[in-house]
């Protein structure tokens, strides 16, 4: 009966006090160790006289009652044992502002990318998981996350984002319970409040998807057109000329890249900080076509430093499109109102939340 105690012993202390345990194997346990001592005092009780058997009895008796008293001591004081550890695990507001806390502090230990952050290429990634959404057939979007896999990972508009996914892997590890797809357009959010731009409301939601859901290739803006082509890519997606405007100017933020789209350069002087000196840069500069080998793009003509793509300048020949960027230019909070709206319904488009509006989640920013 000793051996007995020392095994339940050994089972409440494999059981930490602060979680629940699993009630059916710690009973199984106890089981198995009173019936193992109960069947040694029989084999060893050939020749006893009754007095032993009712004494192995009778502590047996005793031992039971020890160990049917401890556990229903540990169910009051936990709870229903089996019923609490099957629960699933809900995150809460708070678990996302872990996730977003994490993704901040990464972002300012790891400033050896580009002009010092990671901010524009995060962005970059929500905006392109998302950008590929199609009304009509409700196919592409941030659901799914299906950039991790070939052929689509492989589109010439996708070249480089690796890096960003790379980036978040760590993340993903420390908080294995998030799908990719929510965070990379939480990534994404984070990215654009700590780069000093407006806040951008966020809800949860999204699932990931297998290979068989990539999206053809071809649905992501291709900077060497013009504003046909702008319409009828964002057109595709349910965006109006205003929100088309305001969704350009994330060009304020990062560069492009030769050995990426071709193009080559930052649109403004301070490409991992958000304002509105995109537009401002459109209409106050003098730009130029850049003398060259690479494909056809804009350069300032003062430091010869900044660039603007085709599709940058169509918007400024574009009378529709050129009153919003000219509104914008003007008036940098109205620029972060418009723009907050159009990041949250693009990171939204195709998802079947089972969340109404009002779940959105405003992040803090770091101190």
């Amino acid at each position: 009966m000793a051996s007995t105690g020392r095994s339940f012993a050994r089972a409440l202390r494999s059981t930490p006090a602060s979680q629940p345990f699993r009630s059916s194997a710690t009973r199984q346990s106890i089981a198995c160790s009173f019936q193992q001592q109960a069947r040694r005092g029989y084999s060893n009780s050939g020749s006893q006289s009754p007095n032993n058997s009712r004494y192995i009895w009778s502590s047996a008796a005793a031992g039971l009652s020890l160990v049917v008293a401890g556990y229903f001591t540990l169910v009051k004081k936990h709870g229903p044992l089996a019923e609490e550890s099957a629960k699933p695990f809900t995150p809460t507001k708070d678990d996302y502002q872990e996730v977003y806390d994490a993704i901040a502090a990464k972002l300012i230990k790891e400033d050896d990318y580009d002009d010092g952050s990671y901010g524009p290429v995060l962005l970059r990634l929500g905006w392109h998981a998302s950008g590929t959404y199609d009304a009509q057939t409700k196919t592409g979007g941030s659901n799914g996350a299906t950039m991790r896999f070939a052929p689509e990972k492989d589109h010439g508009a996708n070249s480089g984002l690796h890096i960003a996914q790379d980036f978040l892997e760590s993340i993903k590890k420390q908080f294995p319970w998030i799908t990719y797809s929510d965070l990379w357009t939480l990534a994404a959010v984070c990215a654009v409040q700590e780069m000093g731009g407006p806040d951008i409301p966020w809800r949860p939601g999204r699932s990931d998807r297998d290979v068989s859901f990539c999206t053809p290739d071809g649905r992501l803006p291709d900077g060497s057109k013009e504003q046909n082509h702008l319409r009828a890519i964002f057109g595709r997606m349910g965006f109006n000329d205003q929100e088309i405007v305001a969704l350009s100017g994330a060009h304020a933020l990062g560069r492009c890249h030769t050995d990426r789209s071709g193009f080559s350069g930052p649109w403004t002087f301070s490409p991992i900080t958000l304002t509105n000196d995109y537009y401002k840069l459109l209409f106050d500069e003098k730009w130029q076509w850049k003398k060259w080998g690479g494909p056809k793009q804009y350069e300032d003509t003062g430091s010869k430093t900044l660039m603007m793509l085709p599709t940058d300048m169509a918007i400024t020949k574009d009378k529709s499109m050129r009153k919003w960027a000219e509104v914008y230019a003007k008036d940098q909070e109205k620029f972060f109102q418009d723009f907050s709206n159009v990041v949250c319904k693009l990171f939204e488009l195709g998802v079947p939340f089972e969340t109404d509006e009002g779940t959105r989640i405003r992040f803090k920013r770091t101190e």
